[in-house]
């Protein structure tokens, strides 16, 4: 793996930032499945379907590392302290609803794939992991972090969409509802407490009148990333964004399908719409 972030800073007061759609599998990651079974756990093609965003001024981050080595939308504390061969040296969370993922098999370093499948036949390391930690979690967050100060710094406030994609139907180790068909789009604010109500709205409103089926706060109310870094009363939106993977991919190939063109085209509509407002006058 070379470089394990992959940062544009722009000049607009919205950044953008993809956790998930990194394909650069590192060595040291000596995984018992198979890469197919990994690659379900990767957000394909969503870099692609955003990759206009920095020639608009948007701030632009992702991460080249895949979801399955290390979830970026975790905290350092989401441990699964099972996978090791030694005991856990540092803070491990303990609030229920902060380990749900933890408990699907999905927490900082997965445990399993999305269908329940073991991704180690080993024990691994408290060195490696701490590697990722400092490697790729520390990097990406920095970025995050420098980009929002940047955005808010020049403009007196500052839009974060997190960018996702989700399977059409969840898998049955995904979330807490196994088998659901998924809405095109899902929005997240943790129950409106990352970003403002109105801007919400502003975007589930847009992408309805583009005709797309959209829920807001569910399945996904968010995780860490808009956590960590949305504080609307600072005039800090953060949003997360999940879009339907059968819009714009066969979800057994990783094949672009047909609806990718017209949904890259509508998603540079939302951007244009949040590039232009400033979430203080709605």
């Amino acid at each position: 793996m070379t470089s394990p972030i992959r940062y544009l800073p722009g000049s607009s007061a919205l950044v953008l930032d993809s956790p998930h759609s990194g394909t650069d599998y590192p060595a040291d990651f000596a995984y018992a499945c198979t890469l197919q079974a990994l690659r379900s756990a990767e957000d394909t093609h969503v870099d692609k379907l955003y990759d206009f965003a920095p020639g608009l001024g948007v701030h632009w981050i992702e991460a080249m590392f895949p979801r399955s080595y290390l979830d970026a939308n975790r905290d350092t504390t989401e441990i699964d302290v099972s996978l090791f061969d030694a005991p856990w040296p540092h803070a491990v969370a303990t609030d229920p609803k902060i380990l749900s993922k933890v408990r699907l098999g999905k927490g900082l370093i997965w445990r399993t794939t999305d269908d329940g499948v073991p991704l180690y036949d080993r024990k691994l390391s408290v060195v490696e992991v701490q590697a990722r930690i400092v490697n790729c979690w520390q990097p990406y967050y920095a970025a995050v972090a420098e980009a929002i100060d940047a955005a808010h710094a020049q403009h007196g406030y500052s839009i974060h969409v997190n960018c996702h994609s989700m399977p059409a139907i969840a898998s049955s180790c995904a979330t807490d509802f196994p088998g659901e068909a998924h809405a095109d789009f899902v929005i997240g604010n943790r129950d409106h407490t990352t970003c403002s109500t109105a801007l919400a709205q502003l975007v589930r409103d847009h992408l309805t009148s583009l005709g797309y089926q959209v829920s807001l706060n569910h399945p996904y109310k968010g995780v860490e990333l808009v956590r960590r870094f949305g504080a609307p009363e600072q005039d800090r939106h953060s949003i997360q964004i999940e879009v339907n993977r059968k819009l714009y991919m066969d979800e057994k190939t990783f094949g672009l399908n047909a609806g990718y063109a017209p949904l890259k085209a509508h998603l540079r509509t939302l951007v244009d719409v949040l590039r232009n407002t400033d979430p203080r006058q709605l």
